[in-house]
Order: C-alpha cells, then structure tokens, then sequence
C-alpha cells in the first residue's frame, strides 16, 4: 500500500492513465476487429474503407502510447496485404 503522498498520488495518476489506456486500446480493438470481419466477408470496397478508417486509430494509440510503432506498422502492413489480396 502506498504510504508517502507522492506514491498516493502516483497510485491515483495511474488508476486514471489505466483507465484511459484500457478505453484506447479497446477502440482500435473495435476498429481492427472491423477490418478483419469485412476481410472475412470477402468485400474489399468494405475492406478498404474499414481500413482506412483504423490506420489514423492506431497511429494515435502510438503516439498516445499505447502501442509501439513497429507493432502498429506490422499490423497495419499485415492487413493491408490481407485487404489488397481480396479479389
């Protein structure tokens, strides 16, 4: 348990900075979840258009923090080649 105010305070910050983080990651979650449903259907105008919208959504969580960059590039290079081999 956190004793010194400063660590109270931190344990506060932190709780906040979870919740946030947790809220972030679910959404681009929601957005790639997206993504992948329209691949599966095979519809690569949805496809594309899913896309396009989840790529700013997870370079935000990169600059947010919440993910690493080379992680978001290898996802998004991942779906794209996914998108762009639908017929």
């Amino acid at each position: 348990m956190a004793n010194s105010p400063q660590a109270k305070k931190r344990a506060r910050q932190n709780e906040k900075r979870f919740a946030v983080n947790k809220a972030r990651r679910s959404r681009i979650r929601t957005f790639l979840r997206k993504v992948e449903e329209a691949i599966a259907s095979g519809d690569k105008e949805a496809a594309t258009a899913a896309l396009r919208a989840a790529q700013p959504e997870l370079m935000r969580g990169v600059t947010k923090g919440v993910y690493h960059k080379n992680t978001v590039s290898r996802k998004i290079s991942r779906l794209s080649a996914r998108v762009k081999a639908l017929g």
